[in-house]
């Protein structure tokens, strides 16, 4: 399998407003940024669609070594997310999982590459995630009324794929 690192980043101007993604993904030399917006969204949306814009950006299955400085996002894919699925998409205390349809969007692309998930404090010199935070940061405060709005997707049968992604920048 190829190896692959990925940095995302998510951002958001209040909490909930606009928000900003961004994902820079590296192999050898190569490297390629990812980024995109929404008018109305969480903190939390946004480090998670990094995620899931990352790893679907990927053209065939590979090794990834993926940074982020969101616990929730780290935590969420390697410990709460099976349990959460077995419970129906329930929490312990028998509420809606939040965001069950980037979970479930996140749970497909993982499930195409050897994923290691690594927490990286965020704005502490770490030179890909500062670029990341900056590129997610840009994109929150380039927002406008044409932007999408980011709104949770109603609860999805097992199996379904969301098709929650509209197109996003690229630059390298």
């Amino acid at each position: 399998m190829t190896p692959v690192i990925i940095y995302t980043d998510g951002a958001c101007l209040g909490n909930p407003g606009p928000g900003g993604w961004a994902a820079i993904l590296s192999y050898g030399e190569h490297q390629k940024e990812l980024s995109g917006r929404f008018r109305q969204t969480t903190n939390n949306r946004m480090e998670m669609r990094a995620a899931v814009e990352g790893l679907n950006a990927l053209k065939r299955p590979c090794r990834v070594d993926l940074y982020t400085d969101s616990n929730y996002l780290r935590n969420g894919i390697t410990q709460w997310v099976h349990k959460w699925r077995r419970n129906g998409w329930k929490t312990a205390s028998k509420d809606p999982v939040k965001n069950q349809d980037l979970w479930m969007a996140l749970m497909d692309a993982v499930e195409r590459h050897q994923v290691e998930w690594h927490w990286t404090k965020g704005h502490a010199g770490d030179d890909l995630n500062e670029r990341a935070d900056e590129l997610a940061t840009g994109e929150a405060r380039k927002v406008s009324g044409a932007d999408p709005t980011d709104e949770e997707s109603p609860s999805m049968p097992s199996g379904a794929t969301p098709s929650l992604f509209p197109p996003h920048t690229e630059s390298s």
